[in-house]
């Protein structure tokens, strides 16, 4: 699979990231005619590239409101101005966010970027991103941050928000056919098992974006919580271990979900995420559908509910396991405004700017210092986190990007591709990493 494709992917895949919910430009007349920039006149100016504008002028977006109270705190502490060049995606045609991230940072144009993984991981390959390290910010990261976004020895992004991955349950359906909430793959099967000898025809609701959370889920359990991940992941990058053997078993329990009819593969291929399934499971016509953390707190998605909901980790063979996918901001290594970029950036992500930002988002913080009161269906998901259990969804130091790649290899198993057709495009893009 090209990198390019992946790139034009990735953006969607990452529907669920607050920030990242645009896909493409609208103008095809070039980069700039896609871009809105705010100039500041001050005197000392740093720009950030982020598609952060709001789609509606009469929407709040709250995303942007927290980044701004952030962004704010920084410039009255610096005297400096954040000029805001953003990404707009009117017609979702043409250039991705990534498109347009990757050619303005190897251009460097801009001095900060919010950027997705795959574009974190190639910016970096191409020294094209500072280490950022050296922030005081940085001693107050959780493991799973610095793990997600180190190449090369070198931290080259930080995010303001971890985004969690789970399951999000009808518990009272589950109550209804005396079901305990699954912990492995085999207690989910015979969950859906139930549910579809019940008369519920779909136990399980699916998109086209999300159902690589299960495979990601299965295939890293122990690589990210067996006390091994360094080696692990050096035998990956290496060619001493295959990618495929790990993602073996999270396909043939796809696959066997696709032959029982606990999903529907046809609908899920050309569904949207939360637009497909949302509506059926909001009904109580299918108990499970997969979800990131933040549709718990929105009433648009699956925050009011007529029934107890509780959102829990994927099965695996340590049990219910949230998926961590990681997004971050970088700053160019010939950024024209470096030192007051990376200051801009330490103040934005020190555990007082963060405070700020979970409070206002209901969020997971970067931070190990910063916590908020979750909603109360988000407490068994979060319980797992706090305790140091999840798989990364996206690593910048694995040389296969994950999260794109395995998004739209799943696509191919719903398209009626067989396991060891999706095996073989793992093998190839091992193949091309090595070659490098």
């Amino acid at each position: 699979m090209k990198r390019s494709n992946i790139r034009k992917w990735m953006i969607m895949c990452l529907t669920g990231i607050v920030f990242f919910t645009v896909a493409a430009c609208g103008n095809k007349d070039g980069a700039d005619s896609d871009l809105i920039v705010v100039e500041k006149k001050d005197e000392k100016v740093v720009n950030l590239f982020s598609p952060m504008e709001k789609t509606e002028a009469d929407v709040e977006n709250v995303a942007r409101s927290a980044a701004d109270k952030t962004i704010l705190m920084a410039e009255e502490k610096l005297g400096v101005s954040v000029g805001y060049v953003t990404y707009t995606a009117e017609n979702y045609q043409d250039k991705t966010y990534d498109d347009v991230t990757l050619d303005r940072a190897r251009n460097d144009m801009d001095d900060i970027y919010l950027l997705n993984p795959d574009t974190i991981r190639m910016l970096a390959e191409e020294g094209k991103l500072r280490d950022l390290s050296g922030l005081e910010c940085v001693q107050n990261l959780r493991d799973v941050v610095k793990a997600a976004n180190i190449v090369d020895g070198k931290l080259v992004a930080i995010p303001q928000e971890v985004v969690a991955y789970g399951l999000f349950i009808n518990k009272d359906m589950f109550d209804q056919y005396k079901l305990e909430l699954p912990e492995t793959p085999e207690e989910f099967l015979e969950c859906c098992r139930v549910f579809k000898e019940n008369g519920i025809e779909t136990p399980v609701g699916a998109n086209r974006w999300w159902l690589e959370t299960f495979v990601l889920a299965q295939a890293y359990a122990d690589l990210y919580n067996g006390g091994n991940t360094e080696a692990e992941i050096a035998a990956l990058n290496s060619g001493e271990s295959k990618y495929s053997d790990y993602m073996r078993p999270g396909f043939e329990f796809l696959q066997e979900m696709i032959d029982q009819g606990y999903i529907d593969a046809e609908k899920a291929y050309v569904s949207e995420a939360i637009e497909g399934e949302g509506e059926d499971f909001l009904s109580q016509k299918t108990p499970i559908v997969m979800a990131y953390w933040g549709a718990a707190n929105t009433e648009t998605a699956y925050g009011k509910t007529d029934f107890e909901m509780l959102v829990i980790g994927f099965p695996s063979s340590r049990g219910q396991m949230p998926v961590m996918p990681m997004t971050g901001f970088g700053v160019g290594i010939n950024a024209e405004h470096g030192e007051d970029a990376m200051d801009v950036l330490d103040i934005m992500l020190s555990d007082e700017a963060l405070q700020v930002y979970a409070e206002t988002n209901r969020v997971i913080s970067p931070s190990k210092n910063v916590e908020v009161e979750c909603v109360p269906a988000l407490k068994p998901l979060n319980d797992r986190i706090q305790d140091n259990v999840y798989v990364l969804g996206a690593n910048a130091g694995m040389n296969v990007e994950q999260w794109g790649n395995t998004c739209l290899i799943v696509r191919d198993l719903l398209n009626g591709a067989t396991v060891d057709e999706c095996m073989a495009k793992f093998d190839a893009l091992q193949e091309e990493a090595l070659k490098k």
